[in-house]
């Protein structure tokens, strides 16, 4: 428990580029520092080594002095499991926030489907179900998102899987996928919608947009999601749970697509 987990950039790039990472010039290694905040994050790790889950975040949202306005509680379901679905305006704050809003409603029984990278945080991975959508485990992810369904914990879900991004002015999630029609359907869950609004920078929209204009398939915005989280500091978020919606309403009458664009717009209404 008492292992202090530390960012190093310059492992990160030994371990990377091997041989290579020498050739990496020295004020771009200071930049990446930069812009991740390796000091301050390292900081932060370090005070709460021994925190855990909900303490864990709570240690978090009061070193970024973050506070929720929370609208629609009495729509949490008392029975049953459900699958929660919510934009992704942020990063960091909006998934650690419902980590904490639904995980103290439902006593820590409430498990996201993460990016298997996240696993990396001992402080919080109790809460994470992996989920490697790349590497020679990729071919296990249908088994990994169904036994995650078939628990008996409550599933936690950002449809996009990459934050929202700003197209014609509008911040919005782009594409949502299906999976979460198609496995609540499967395992009898009924779908709650959460809107959690916030917004990063227009440097991080910018950059996303240059990113995707030039075809890089690496997502070079992801690298600024450090940064996008500090610069979230001292705000408060308004997030309003929407009523569950039934399982049985996700019939044939549409495609499994189409409803996750139906719960998409149905967010955006909260």
């Amino acid at each position: 428990m008492s292992n202090t987990i530390q960012i190093d950039v310059d492992a990160i790039l030994k371990a990377k580029a091997g041989n290579k990472a020498k050739y990496v010039p020295r004020f771009l290694v200071s930049y990446l520092k930069k812009i991740i905040h390796q000091d301050e994050v390292n900081e932060f790790l370090n005070i709460n080594k021994d925190k855990r889950d909900l303490d864990f975040i709570r240690a978090f949202m009061s070193y970024f002095n973050n506070t929720f306005e929370v609208h629609g509680i009495e729509n949490l379901p008392t029975e049953g499991r459900c699958t929660f679905v919510s934009n992704h305006p942020l990063g960091a704050q909006d998934g650690l926030g419902l980590g904490l809003i639904l995980g103290e409603h439902y006593d820590c029984k409430v498990k996201f489907l993460v990016n298997d990278l996240l696993m990396n945080i001992p402080h919080i991975k109790s809460l994470f179900i992996p989920i490697n959508k790349t590497g020679k485990q990729s071919r296990n992810l249908p088994q990994q998102v169904a036994a995650a369904f078939d628990s008996d914990n409550h599933i936690v879900m950002f449809p996009a899987g990459i934050c929202s991004r700003k197209q014609n002015g509008v911040i919005r999630d782009l594409e949502w996928k299906k999976t979460f029609i198609t496995k609540s359907v499967q395992s009898r869950r009924d779908i709650v919608p959460i809107h959690f609004e916030g917004q990063n920078s227009n440097f991080f929209y910018r950059l996303a947009n240059v990113n995707k204009m030039l075809g890089i398939k690496f997502n070079i915005a992801m690298l600024y999601l450090s940064d996008e989280m500090f610069k979230n500091r001292d705000k408060k978020f308004k997030v309003t749970i929407g009523k569950p919606i039934s399982w049985q309403t996700f019939d044939d009458s549409k495609k499994p697509s189409e409803w996750a664009q139906y719960v998409k717009d149905l967010v955006y209404t909260l």
